[in-house]
């Protein structure tokens, strides 16, 4: 009979108190549940795949926070944006168009539009996202997730300039049985998420389901109808199924798919004045800066539908006791409809629409070597292709242009255009680790990666008042934009460590690597010459820190240092025309900048059942070079973004078992 595992959580902001009961007291397997919860004497390390290997993470010499599943649900954790409160140096949060935001240690990418690639990867089971829509993933059904500070170049590759966010599911018959937990909290949110696991032939084949469900009321009031922007509305699913015909030889499928389709987009409180033109009046109405965040107003807000859906098949192979071979075929589509009042008033003046859908397909081969002595090797080969058609415009009827002296000129515009870019991808690469002596590593790696890109963009404008959207490509509006560029991108990213283990619990290391972010083309061209090609950006990344294990075991305490070079910075830029004062959008490799600090996590098993996590992050950023518009430096005058100078976090759990089958656990933490 299956163990049924129920939690209910109540959370308060950043106070949670949680009871987990194991149900059927003295069935088969409910006493070693009871004991897999009962509170550690220990700090638990978790094993990490960082290096693609398995791997304590206090043996792995690279920044690395990894998450197994009681910490993220003692973070309240319903999607990978909760990290960033638990992580040093990293901003992860969603962006004004359901795209995900990513910054370690100064490293990402803000812009929302498909053109503009991320600065650090989220993988999903080994599988690159291209997209940043669809990477706010749900956290159920995982075993862990990990986070990989500093470029990721050699292993992953692909737009790892930053980092790497790896999410990985549950695998298929592992805690066997039905789990199911549900909880609520402020803003009417609810959620549910539960998953059933075992085996469906013995030794032979295991099967999974899970489930998620979040609904939340949004944060912010619009004050032009009194109704909520920005709430909730998602479910997601997952199902696997793993093969094992013999002991060598294991083949796992995995199907998952999300849909979130809240009521609202999510509205920005204007932050500075904006003035508009009324609509049959010509009246000038001007709208001051909100002191409120939670205060908008918006009247093209509603429309916010995201859906993706992936299928994966990872076959591995030990081909003998020392060359494993693992093969990862998959296959993801997305779609992304959104409304969008950016101008932040109920008159037209800044509304955008986007209509996206991408498709994606990716290949790897790789082969492990790990034959008991000092080399451990890993290497392949990978494919990637990627088609992204986005269907976009802006409704701006009432723009009103500041020409100074409180004078404004009526600029009525209405735009839609289709950006069509493909991009095919291969790489080669190649890492390993050399035991020099019995306290001594070297380690290091390689690969090359080539990229083809095709951009194709035709925009149209319209009178004022057409709809929103427009009758694309209907004769309806006139042609000014037709591109079809192509380009080439490639680069080498080489990695190399030195580790040193002082004793059995501390570990010293050091470490360089460079990272590479693909070029691509300016999604938002006018002409053929905006359209240019703009260059990858690249990162040289130096790393230097410490791993310990103190006080048998109950303390963990990790330390960086660390400094990035980068260059050709891809940056959006939004200006006014000198000339003419209309709204300009440029997306150009602008500067030169340099990212330097330090990091610390610390973990203590106080006593038993009592744990305590903190960690702090340092970071001085600044622009070297910041090429603007007129080709002016203007590096004094901006910060990087997403860069808070110091950062941290504190938290505790206590954890004791009531009678034999419940386990109740009290956790605060801020940050």
């Amino acid at each position: 009979m299956p163990l049924t595992r129920l939690s209910q959580t109540v959370s308060v902001h950043a106070l949670s108190v949680a009871l987990l009961m194991t149900a059927g007291a003295g069935l088969a397997g409910a006493q070693e549940v009871a004991e897999q919860a009962r509170p550690a004497t220990t700090s638990d390390v978790i094993t990490v795949t960082a290096r693609r290997r398995e791997e304590s993470l206090q043996d792995v010499p690279l920044s690395v926070s990894a998450f197994g599943e009681r910490e993220l649900e003692a973070l309240q954790a319903s999607d990978i944006t909760s990290l960033q409160n638990a992580v040093p140096n990293l901003t992860l949060h969603t962006g004004d168009a359901e795209n995900a935001v990513i910054y370690i240690r100064g490293v990402g990418q803000v812009d929302s539009l498909a053109f503009a690639e991320p600065g650090v990867g989220v993988y999903l089971d080994d599988v690159y996202l291209a997209r940043t829509q669809g990477a706010v993933l749900d956290v159920f059904d995982v075993e862990r997730i990990e986070v990989l500070r500093g470029p990721q170049g050699t292993l992953y590759g692909r737009n790892t300039i930053g980092g790497a966010v790896r999410f990985i599911s549950t695998r298929p018959g592992d805690n066997p049985g039905l789990q199911m937990e549900a909880g609520f909290g402020d803003y009417n949110h609810v959620f549910a998420r539960a998953r059933v696991s075992g085996e469906l032939s013995e030794d032979q084949v295991a099967g999974k389901l899970a489930l998620f469900y979040s609904s939340r009321d949004g944060y912010a009031t619009n004050e032009v109808d009194g109704s909520d922007d920005g709430d909730v509305n998602r479910i997601s699913g997952r199902a696997g199924l793993l093969f094992t015909p013999s002991d060598n030889l294991e083949f796992e499928l995995t199907l998952d798919a999300s849909q979130d389709s809240p009521d609202t987009s999510r509205t920005p409180a204007r932050a500075t004045e904006v003035a508009g033109f009324e609509p049959g009046t010509g009246a000038l109405v001007q709208f001051p800066a909100q002191s409120d965040p939670y205060q908008i107003r918006a009247s093209f807000n509603d429309l916010d539908d995201l859906s993706s859906w992936g299928l994966s098949g990872r076959l591995r192979w030990q081909l003998n006791d020392a060359i494993a071979l693992t093969s990862i075929t998959a296959w993801r589509d997305m779609s992304y409809d959104s409304n969008l009042d950016l101008d932040g008033t109920e008159m037209e003046i800044f509304e955008i629409f986007v209509r996206e859908d991408a498709e994606q397909f990716s290949q790897e081969f790789r082969l492990d070597y790990d034959a008991g002595g000092p080399l451990q090797a890993t290497g392949g080969v990978y494919y990637f292709r990627d088609s992204d058609e986005t269907f976009n415009g802006l409704a701006g009827q009432s723009i009103a242009l500041p020409l100074g002296g409180n004078v404004y000129f009526p600029y009525p515009l209405q735009s839609g255009s289709v950006n069509d870019q493909t991009t095919d991808a291969w790489a080669a690469f190649f890492d390993a680790s050399y035991a020099l002596t019995e306290r001594l590593r070297l380690s290091g790696g390689l690969r090359y990666t080539h990229e083809n890109k095709s951009f194709v963009r035709l925009q149209e404008l319209y009178a004022p008042g057409t709809a929103n959207p427009p009758p694309f490509q209907t004769g309806a509006g006139l042609v000014v934009t037709d591109i079809d560029a192509e380009e080439d991108f490639s680069a080498f990213t080489p990695r190399i460590g030195l580790d040193y283990a002082v004793s059995d619990t501390v570990m010293l290391y050091a470490l360089a690597s460079r990272g590479f972010k693909s070029g691509g083309f300016d999604g938002r061209s006018n002409t053929t010459f905006d359209a240019s090609a703009y260059d990858p950006e690249f990162v040289w990344s130096y790393e230097a820190g410490f791993k310990s294990t103190l006080a048998d075991g109950r303390v963990i305490f990790n330390a960086a240092i660390f400094r990035n070079d980068y260059t050709d910075l891809q940056l959006s830029s939004f200006t006014a025309n000198p000339g003419t004062g209309a709204f300009e959008a440029q997306f150009t490799n602008a500067g030169e900048a340099v990212i330097q600090g330090m990091e610390a996590e610390l973990s203590w098993q106080a006593a038993s059942g009592l744990s305590f996590n903190a960690h702090m992050g340092y970071m001085d950023a600044h622009y070297e070079e910041y090429i603007g518009p007129g080709g002016v430096d203007i590096s004094d005058a901006r910060e990087l973004v997403n860069t808070p100078e110091w950062s941290g976090g504190v938290a505790g759990t206590y954890e004791w078992m009531v009678g034999d089958d419940w386990l109740a656990s009290a956790h605060v933490d801020a940050a």
